[in-house]
């Protein structure tokens, strides 16, 4: 009886460090690719429409080639509020579409390893988040190699991990609006 508890006591403590590695190298797998100093905007020319922030004169932001691999049918995401319509703190028309879009669509913008070089351009992803999930259609870039310039908004680089989405998302996910912002979320290719 002794023996076979230290074996599975072993077997157990083996698979624990097995994962602990993986999750390890999974985290190692999107580090930044640089740093970007902030420039402070123009008067009045960063939309902080959503809570958006504006970039910082002389702070550091880091940027990302990368992000994490899209992994089967749950690719851990954080979920932020953006306005596509033109005006909103989006800044210009989608990249995919050089188009504005309406606050009551579902659309997103990817950060800039899961947009693909536009290779995701009107596909649709499903998003699932407070127990609802919601199929979006992917028109922009959440860019994370750029950032605190006009094309931007004066905005700083994306993270690694942002979908990047209109109310519509938040609406069909039936979070409150007083909780829009950010929340964490998984996401799939539909």
């Amino acid at each position: 009886m002794r023996k076979s508890g230290a074996t599975l006591v072993f077997v157990f403590f083996s698979l624990a460090l097995a994962l602990a590695f993986l999750q390890a190298a999974e985290a190692q797998r999107c580090q930044p690719s640089g740093k970007l100093k902030g420039k402070k905007p123009p008067r009045g020319k960063c939309n902080t429409e959503n809570n958006s922030e504006c970039c910082a004169e002389g702070k550091y932001y880091s940027t990302y080639k990368c992000s994490p691999p899209v992994s089967g049918g749950r690719t851990k995401a954080v979920l932020t509020l953006n306005s596509f319509q033109k005006g909103g703190d989006g800044g210009g028309p989608s990249y995919c579409d050089g188009k504005y879009h309406s606050n009551n669509t579902p659309v997103v913008a990817l950060s800039t390893g899961w947009f693909n070089n536009k290779k995701r351009c009107h596909h649709n992803i499903t998003i699932i988040g407070n127990g609802h999930r919601v199929k979006a259609m992917v028109v922009d870039e959440c860019d994370s190699t750029k950032g605190c310039d006009e094309e931007h908004d004066y905005q700083p680089p994306c993270a690694y991990n942002h979908v990047d989405a209109s109310k519509a998302v938040w609406r069909a996910l039936k979070v409150p609006a007083t909780k829009w912002g950010w929340m964490d979320v998984v996401w799939s290719d539909s």
